[in-house]
């Protein structure tokens, strides 16, 4: 009988599939939803730098998931707090986990070795796994010969960043998922004078919703000059 898993996790209720604006990664969402629904590659690699979307996959994969009722299970790796050997105890069991900055186990022997034991019971049970990096699976260095050839193994997908044009268009859809409207003038106007990373922007949009209503005024240029000089 599997050991009673050491730690617990809460889905994003605002990354989902459905949350998330692909822009030129149609064909991950795709491959990752087949996978989650169980019909997919059972061991998805993906990467790409910070902040182009990749945590918000994993969350989303797990949330779609659980409404395909299988188990799953997500951890960010880099929370060394968290880390340590006997975490992977019982995850063998979970029908889909995904590990989010694999990379953060690159050097220390003890969590290599409990994560490849995990790796080959997961695949055992024929569970589907999906990991996530900064870099290719290939760039990976890992103490443990055989875990790194087992890194390869997946199927490894780029996420690709989102130009200008994208983000825009980004930012006025994921408004209108939170129930309000920006328009693409000042979306635009947002990315050019304020920041461009889309980690920042979505945690700027709750503030945006937050003001107008408060307000009771549209998102204009100059309202949202004014919002953005009470921050500073």
């Amino acid at each position: 009988m599997a050991e009673q898993l050491p730690v617990k996790f809460e889905f994003r209720a605002d990354q989902t599939f459905d949350d998330f604006y692909p822009g030129s990664n149609q064909e991950i969402l795709a491959q990752l939803k087949k996978t989650v629904t169980g019909t997919g590659e059972q061991f998805i690699f993906l990467w790409g730098n910070a902040g182009h979307g990749k945590s918000h996959l994993l969350h989303a994969s797990c949330h779609e998931a659980s409404n395909q009722r299988f188990s799953s299970f997500y951890l960010d790796l880099s929370d060394s707090v968290l880390i340590n050997p006997e975490l992977f105890a019982g995850l063998e069991d979970v029908e889909i986990v995904c590990f989010d900055n694999i990379d953060a186990l690159a050097g220390r022997a003890d969590l290599e070795l409990a994560f490849f034991n995990f790796f080959n019971q997961h695949r055992d049970h024929n569970h589907k796994l999906i990991l996530s990096a900064s870099c290719a699976p290939n760039s990976l260095v890992f103490t443990l010969p055989d875990l790194q050839t087992r890194i390869n193994w997946g199927l490894s997908l780029k996420i690709q960043p989102l130009d200008d044009n994208d983000k825009i268009a980004a930012l006025t859809y994921k408004a209108r998922q939170k129930g309000f409207e920006i328009s693409p003038q000042v979306a635009g106007f947002l990315i050019t004078h304020y920041d461009r990373n889309l980690s920042s922007l979505w945690s700027v949009l709750d503030k945006l919703d937050w003001a107008s209503l408060a307000a009771k005024r549209k998102l204009t240029i100059p309202f949202l000059k004014q919002i953005l000089e009470q921050r500073n």
